[in-house]
């Protein structure tokens, strides 16, 4: 699916400011963060949830989950959590699949 202009992730896609940008995938720092390195990485096509990663054909979703490792090495994590949140009672609250990277220290804390 195309991106979607009422998807505020669709948006950091298109005009944001990233972290990393590579190969359909973009990483973004999270607004809001919950440890001392917060990213996003974002499909760059809009997918509304992980229920729905079934739409990336099997090598783009080793893509994105190959994405999520480098992006993680590129900023210096070693140790991390790779968080996604499925639904509303999970959770998400912007429906564009997305993952969230943590690290720098002990998330949740």
């Amino acid at each position: 699916m195309a991106s979607r202009p009422d998807c505020l992730f669709c948006k950091l896609v298109a005009e944001g400011e990233h972290v990393r940008a590579d190969d359909g995938f973009v990483a973004v720092a999270d607004i809001n963060p919950k440890a001392p390195v917060h990213l996003l990485v974002l499909p760059e096509r809009h997918v509304d949830t992980f229920r729905d990663v079934a739409e990336f054909p099997p090598e783009e979703a080793k893509r994105m989950l190959d994405f999520v490792a480098e992006t993680a090495r590129e900023v210096g994590l070693e140790d991390y959590q790779v968080v996604v949140n499925v639904g509303r009672g999970a959770g998400q609250t912007v429906f564009h699949l997305h993952w969230h990277i943590l690290g720098g220290g002990r998330p949740f804390e």
